[in-house]
C-alpha cells in the first residue's frame, strides 16, 4: 500500500531569487544532485537551492504522503521547475511589455527577440512576481511549483 501512496515536491522562489525545494520523502543522500538538478534548470548557482527533505511545515504529517524515497523525484523536480519556467515567461513577458512567444530562454534568462540586450533572470522575475511589477490577467503573484507523483 505504501508504494501507491503519493510523493510530492514543492519548488518556492524566493523574491530574492533563493529557493526552496521541499520533498515529502526522507533524505536519500541525493539532495545536492536535487539542488543541482533546480540550479541547471533554472539557471542559478546550486547553493542557492535549499533541499528540504521530509518537510513537515510544508506538506504537514499523516496525510498519506509517501516517504520512502524514490526514483521518480528527479522527474517530479524537473516538472516543478518546468512549471516555474512557463510561468516565469509569462512574467518576464509581461516586465519587457512583449509577447512571452518573443521570449527565448538562453543562459539562465529569457531574451527578448526584438532587443537581445534586454533580459530577464529568475531572480529578476522573482521579484516581479511578489508586487514590483504588474501581473497578467489570470496570472497570480508569487513564483512557486508543486508536483504530485506517484513511482509506477
Amino acid at each position: 500500500m505504501a508504494n501507491e501512496a503519493y510523493r510530492a515536491v514543492f519548488l518556492r522562489v524566493h523574491p530574492t531569487g533563493k529557493m526552496v525545494l521541499s520533498l515529502t520523502t526522507e533524505p536519500d543522500g541525493e539532495e545536492a544532485r536535487y539542488a543541482q538538478l533546480v540550479a541547471s534548470e533554472l539557471g542559478v548557482p546550486a547553493l542557492d537551492v535549499k533541499v528540504v527533505p521530509a518537510d513537515a511545515d510544508r506538506f504537514g504529517t499523516g496525510h498519506g504522503y509517501n516517504t520512502t524515497p524514490s526514483g521518480g523525484t528527479p522527474e517530479a523536480i524537473q516538472s516543478a521547475t518546468g512549471k516555474i519556467r512557463a510561468k516565469a515567461q509569462l512574467l518576464a513577458a509581461a516586465a519587457m511589455n512583449t509577447s512571452p512567444d518573443s521570449l527565448t530562454w538562453a543562459d539562465g534568462a529569457f531574451v527578448s527577440s526584438s532587443d537581445p540586450s534586454e533580459a530577464k533572470t529568475i531572480a529578476d522575475v522573482a521579484l516581479y512576481a511578489h508586487g514590483t511589477g504588474q501581473l497578467p490577467p489570470g496570472v497570480e503573484g508569487g513564483l512557486d511549483a508543486q508536483t504530485v507523483y506517484q513511482d509506477r
